[in-house]
């Protein structure tokens, strides 16, 4: 029986699985605990069958009667937990160690178990022992592992409502990143890698929603199936997703990963229900990834998540808003507006007895009517367009366009959803930096914070003067969000500091409280 501790002592945490104190060794919280609670919570593994404290041991030689090799993890067919019934071994190392395949090797080869798993925290591949006629013994690398029940044979043929929903995520999504940045060919730049991931969870989200409950999914990849007729399916799949989801992908865009790195990923992510996943679960998971694709060029910058927070709770959005970024990135203040709006519809309409199909409709009219972004980096609107669809939906509220262009330059589709003085929302971070000026006279003269400036000596009054030849873009980002913005309505931007306190720069302070009430700085 586990024992019951509620407060480990300094330098010790509970092991999940045994509720014994165990040294909280960079090992032991990495990567021990977390497979722990991924076998009981994923795999529906229960407890009474996995051993971890006191430790399982196996021979170190065929001769060893101590047995002296133990075990991280050893997961059992019944809750006798003897050598005969031990079927699964995990070897668990800390982050960054990669050393461990031939410890695994050779703890299957001297236990009744079969199947193996290393994982570090980060990364993780499966092991399958087969004995040859000859006395010789193989290993063989598998997609995945069976889940409690299941038959090896079963793995990958899984029917739609067998998916189960994850709240570990984001591990699974360090494994493929870290996976693919080792052995993907061809595409090995983080950005193509994050667009590739990207083509393959929609193909994922797509076989999700439109896959029977009874029937088998298309996103999977069986046990003695070839890599090749993985990528035949999932390229197939991906077809289906360009046609259904025009606002995102082209007839261009194509899945380039190589054929072991496709089935690894589907491997990874064959058992879980991506849609029905809480949304911050999914978002870390998406952000974990992509993450190292933002690298910040062109002047773009990243604001951190609590900061978004925060000017989202200030100006406290609601259904009945339209919220714009004109400079989305890869979406962090469209996605938390939306999170913010959804949690008040959520409440709100649960008070009042709604059903959750009816508040789920809700939810996703709200996405569709009331958020846009803008950004002109293709690849960053591509991001923020996905992100979109991952929570929910409200990927065709973004468009991939320069936000201080003339907006009768724009696209139809952005012409026909976003119109200046529409909307009582304005979010953003503009690009900085006099490095990436805004030049030609046709944009410039749209603004007035495009000209020279005079300060009349010892007052307050400037007087506009000539069209500069350059702008820098945040301070051309500051009247286009007043364009946007409806009469009363509020706005949140990220600027520097000199806005604020360069004398030079009066003449912007006069233009911010002429426009309206500056409440914060």
């Amino acid at each position: 029986m586990a024992e019951e501790q509620t407060q480990p002592k300094d330098g010790y945490i509970i092991d999940f699985i045994s509720g014994q104190q165990v040294k909280a060794s960079p090992e032991e919280v990495e990567a021990t605990q977390v497979f722990s609670k991924i076998l009981v919570e994923d795999y529906g593994y229960p407890k009474t069958q996995i051993q971890t404290r006191p430790q399982f041991h196996v021979k170190v030689r065929p001769s060893d009667t101590k047995k002296e090799y133990p075990v991280d993890i050893a997961v059992f067919s019944d809750t006798e937990k003897t050598d005969d019934t031990v079927f699964l071994i995990v070897e668990c190392k800390k982050k960054n160690r990669k050393d461990g395949r031939t410890q695994l090797e050779n703890y299957l080869t001297l236990s009744k178990a079969n199947l193996g798993v290393w994982f570090n925290g980060e990364e993780r591949f499966y092991l399958l022992k087969q004995n040859t006629d000859d006395g010789r013994v193989l290993f063989k690398d598998i997609p995945n592992i069976p889940k409690y029940g299941e038959r090896l044979e079963d793995i990958g043929a899984i029917k739609r409502k067998e998916l189960i929903v994850t709240h570990n995520l984001k591990s699974t999504f360090k494994a493929i990143r870290n996976y693919l940045a080792a052995n993907a060919i061809g595409a090995t730049r983080d950005e193509v890698l994050a667009q590739q991931l990207i083509n393959l969870i929609f193909c994922k989200i797509f076989d999700e929603r439109f896959t029977a409950p009874e029937s088998i999914v298309r996103f999977r990849v069986g046990l003695n199936e070839s890599n090749a007729d993985v990528r035949g399916r999932i390229e197939k799949l991906f077809s289906d997703v360009k046609a259904k989801y025009h606002e995102v992908f082209t007839k261009e865009d194509v899945i380039n990963l190589d054929d072991n790195s496709i089935a690894y990923i589907v491997g990874e992510m064959q058992n879980y229900c991506l849609i029905d996943a809480e949304r911050d679960v999914l978002a870390d998971a998406f952000e974990t990834f992509i993450d190292h694709a933002l690298k910040g060029g062109q002047g773009q910058f990243f604001t951190p998540r609590n900061v978004v927070k925060m000017m989202v709770e200030i100006l406290d959005p609601d259904d009945n808003d339209m919220v714009i970024d004109p400079a989305c990135g890869s979406g962090g203040f469209i996605i938390e507006s939306l999170r913010y709006i959804w949690n008040k519809i959520i409440t709100r309409y649960r008070e009042m007895g709604w059903s959750d199909t009816a508040i789920l409709e809700e939810k996703i009219d709200v996405a569709n009517k009331c958020i846009r972004g803008i950004d002109k980096d293709y690849f960053l609107s591509k991001i923020a367009k996905s992100y979109m669809a991952i929570m929910g939906d409200g990927k065709g509220g973004v468009f991939c366009e320069d936000s201080l262009e003339r907006p009768e330059n724009w696209g139809e589709r952005t012409r026909q959803k976003i119109h200046f003085g529409e909307f009582s929302v304005v979010l953003t971070n503009p690009p900085f930096g006099s490095k990436i000026p805004v030049t030609g006279e046709d944009k410039l003269k749209q603004f007035d914070l495009a000209h020279k400036w005079k300060n009349k000596k010892g007052t307050n009054d400037w007087e506009k003067m000539k069209l500069a030849d350059k702008e820098a873009p945040q301070i051309l980002f500051i009247e286009r969000c007043y364009q946007l913005l409806k009469f009363g309505g509020r706005m949140a931007i990220v600027l520097p500091d000199g806005i604020f306190g360069n004398n030079l720069l009066g003449y912007i302070r006069k233009f911010l409280l002429q426009k309206g009430r500056v409440l914060a700085t």
